[in-house]
């Protein structure tokens, strides 16, 4: 299950309470202070982990507390500071106080960390003549964690247009594959393993008209491009169901511009797919007499193109 949006509570620890206590023996019946002081409340720690895919941890457990301090002790012991609590969450995730609304970090770099409520300090113990106190309480904070996927490539297209079939043919990923649409639901990942350079590649769940309005949930979709390099545009260019290919083209454009210039803007490498079928010929002839520009044909069910295909990936790269 791929989860990129939840809110959680955090709260530091406290600080330990200061210890009153009183050294006797049989030469001093006053008794000297020697409490000791409280300990450090243990901070909260976010860390970007590039092991971590999706915010699924946090679906069921949405409540995290870290250590208290220890209380202080006689003969002058201090309390033990507690230990720090680490919350791992995979790079590309965007950390956001509920309470002023104001986003804190963006954690776009792999074991980036920050620290975003701090442990209370330790009370004072009656050691030099002090009144013993209390330790401070630690912060607190409603957060929301909102994952936006890290990728160099994301390919988008209409469903069913062969777009995790060619993320299963290039990289070690293996996604749900049928013969009808929306089979990808989530966005997958996978790595394309090179001698020259390696990279990132997203399939992107399929677009359709009114996506970039959140049809069909396609506003969830299309935030998960906002980071790639590059876009592949994968058409269906054999025409499944009687489909326009350069109709298919300019309505998932329109939907990119119309969600946001940036990601209207990214720099596309246009896939014509499923030229194994008989009519994609001659629609791919239709296709760049009218949009004229550099088109990859390929087919990613029969591994046709796909050299040439990652070839021009890593160029733009």
């Amino acid at each position: 299950m791929f989860i990129d949006s939840t809110k959680i509570h955090i709260r530091a620890g406290h600080g330990g309470r200061g210890c009153s206590s009183f050294y006797r023996d049989k030469y001093i019946r006053e008794g000297v202070p020697d409490g000791g002081a409280g300990g450090k409340g243990a901070d909260v720690v976010i860390r970007a982990d590039r092991n971590l895919y999706s915010l699924l941890d946090f679906k069921y457990n949405r409540d995290f507390r870290a250590q208290d301090g220890a209380h202080g002790s006689g003969n002058r012991k201090k309390g033990k500071d507690g230990a720090d609590l680490i919350i791992r969450v995979p790079v590309g995730t965007t950390v956001k106080d509920l309470g002023t609304g104001c986003i804190l970090r963006d954690l776009d770099k792999d074991k980036e960390e920050f620290v975003i409520c701090r442990g209370g300090k330790g009370g004072r113990g009656n050691t030099f003549h002090h009144e013993a106190t209390d330790g401070i309480a630690g912060e607190e904070k409603d957060i929301l964690f909102d994952l936006k996927v890290l990728a160099d490539v994301g390919v988008v297209g209409f469903p069913n247009a062969g777009k995790s079939t060619l993320i299963s043919s290039i990289t070690n990923a293996h996604p749900r594959i049928a013969a009808y649409p929306f089979t990808t639901k989530e966005p997958v990942l996978g790595v394309v393993r090179d001698n020259e350079k390696s990279f990132v590649i997203a399939d992107i769940p399929g677009l359709i008209e009114g996506s970039s309005f959140g049809k069909g949930l396609g506003d969830k979709f299309l935030r998960h491009i906002e980071r790639t390099k590059i876009l592949l545009h994968m058409i269906d260019m054999g025409g499944f169901e009687g489909r326009d290919p350069l109709k298919d083209y300019r309505t998932i454009n329109a939907e990119l511009k119309n969600y946001s210039k940036a990601v209207g803007a990214k720099k596309q490498l246009i896939v014509a797919n499923k030229m194994d079928i008989e009519t994609a010929k001659l629609n791919l002839k239709k296709f760049k007499k009218a949009v004229r520009k550099r088109v990859f044909a390929i087919s990613a069910l029969n591994k046709d193109g796909l050299e040439a295909l990652i070839e021009g990936i890593k160029k733009s790269l």
